[in-house]
């Protein structure tokens, strides 16, 4: 039998052409229209800085996972074509000189993607970032920062320009030799002020009412921390005054310098403090007769931790339920609280000890010891056998070894024999030198009286109905 063979179809000669016209279109497409994640495999695995220079910005102002640590093609952070995406806020502002571009960085930029914005490359980010190490600060971005570009005719970058802050900018600059970094400081002017606060429920709230910083706040816990134990006693009523620096460019306040004197009522008790440099360039505090603030032992080695356990040689420990002497103090906070060298010492022991855990040990001269117990980790370069200055932080709070809670376990010794921290009367440092004393007054009595005069008219304007 013979089998038949169908036909072969014929289609018209103009639907042939058509067919090949859109297959030719679409070949032309994929050579010159590669696939978004072509493109952004191309941006990023081409660059050679830092990986951090390069993650994106979150809406907190900190930098984001590196887009290196994933491989999510569409992930718009991490693609060329981001800034196509953005906000209105995000895209470059629109300036009379078509060269000039300035771009106010969003939650989520990377450095790739604001130059995108502007139509750089990724080589021409390689090129300015990668010329030298200070330029990679402008991969540190932060949500508000303005970047500003200006570009030449042919579309490359001639300079890199963003302000830091009221008082640091920084730039890069094409030169005949590649870009040149540049940082400019401004020297701010210097006024002083006058601040007063009532403790009603914390420092930190009364000080912030009263207009300081957290950064000043801090600073005057630490000006009377020998003399007050701000984790046990402050009471309400308590009072404190000063009189400050002020950073100041073009009238306008960018910061806060040191603290000139201070007043600080606690317990009915008032005292004083005077910031003065030596003849030898020494800065110590002082009080209004020339005492020094300053004392061998700072009072607690915790900023504000709340005592959790007190000295007793007959208390029941909470883990092994026996009666057995708590010989130091115990200071609850939170995991990772940094703790302080109680004074100028020689570290004995950085390293375990049994139930203490994590524990640091220092000699202060031949009659004192500090311990420091159930610390999560120690600071960097505490080490046994290193020195260490009083203030200095030594490790973090944890709760290593025998410990139901994060906090510090802190032992006091005088000749070997334990005390209790909180009423060892503290020995002082030495006073201003008998040379210096006129020297100190001058400068000591002007402050005293302003600050008497400061708060004289603060009260009579408040007695005002």
């Amino acid at each position: 039998m013979t089998q038949s063979v169908p036909k072969a179809t014929s289609y018209p000669r103009s639907h042939l052409l058509a067919a090949s016209g859109v297959a030719a279109l679409l070949s032309l497409a994929l050579l010159v229209f590669p696939s978004r994640e072509v493109e952004a495999k191309k941006t990023y695995l081409n660059l050679e800085l830092e990986k951090d220079d390069l993650r994106p910005v979150q809406a907190n102002g900190e930098q984001g996972p590196s887009p290196f640590a994933s491989a999510a093609p569409t992930d718009k952070n991490n693609s060329a074509e981001a800034g196509a995406d953005n906000k209105e806020d995000h895209i470059a502002k629109p300036s009379n000189d078509p060269l000039r571009k300035s771009i106010t960085v969003a939650s989520g930029d990377t450095l790739s993607t604001v130059f995108s914005q502007v139509g750089l490359d990724a080589n021409a980010l390689h090129e300015a970032i990668g010329s030298s190490k200070e330029a990679k600060r402008f991969g540190r971005l932060h949500v508000g920062q303005v970047l500003d570009f200006k570009l030449m005719p042919d579309g490359k970058l001639e300079r890199l320009g963003s302000k830091l802050s009221d008082l640091e900018s920084i730039s890069l600059t094409r030169g005949d030799k590649g870009f040149s970094f540049k940082r400019e400081l401004v020297k701010p002017d210097v006024r002083t002020a006058y601040a007063h606060g009532v403790i009603d429920s914390s420092l930190f709230l009364s000080a912030k009412r009263a207009g300081l910083s957290h950064g000043l706040t801090m600073d005057l816990a630490n000006v009377f921390g020998y003399d007050i134990d701000f984790a046990q006693d402050l009471r309400e009523g308590d009072e404190f005054e000063l009189i400050y620096e002020e950073h100041v460019v073009a009238g306008k306040q960018v910061g806060n310098g040191n603290i000139l004197s201070a007043r600080f009522t606690n317990r009915g008790k008032t005292y004083s403090a005077v910031r003065y440099t030596s003849k030898q360039g020494v800065t110590n505090y002082y009080n209004a007769d020339g005492m020094s603030m300053r004392k061998a032992f700072i009072r607690t080695p915790v900023d504000f931790a709340r005592i959790s356990s007190r000295f007793s040689l007959g208390r029941r420990h909470p883990i092994l339920n026996k009666i057995r002497a708590h010989k130091g103090v115990d200071y609850a906070a939170p995991r990772g609280t940094p703790i302080k060298a109680a004074g100028d010492g020689r570290v004995l022991l950085a390293g375990r000890k049994g139930g203490y855990g994590n524990t640091v040990v220092i000699q202060h001269g031949s009659s004192y010891r500090t311990l420091y117990a159930h610390m999560q980790g120690f600071a960097k370069g505490v080490r046994t056998g290193s020195n260490v200055k009083q203030g200095q932080i030594i490790g973090y709070i944890g709760t290593t070894g025998l410990s139901t809670g994060p906090h510090l376990h802190y032992e006091f010794q005088l000749n070997g024999r334990h005390v209790d921290p909180l009423s060892q009367k503290l020995p002082m440092a030495d006073p201003i030198a008998r040379n210096e004393k006129q020297r100190f007054l001058q400068l000591s009595k002007p402050l005293m009286a302003r600050m008497d005069q400061e708060k004289a008219t603060l009260l009579a304007a408040n007695k005002q109905p």
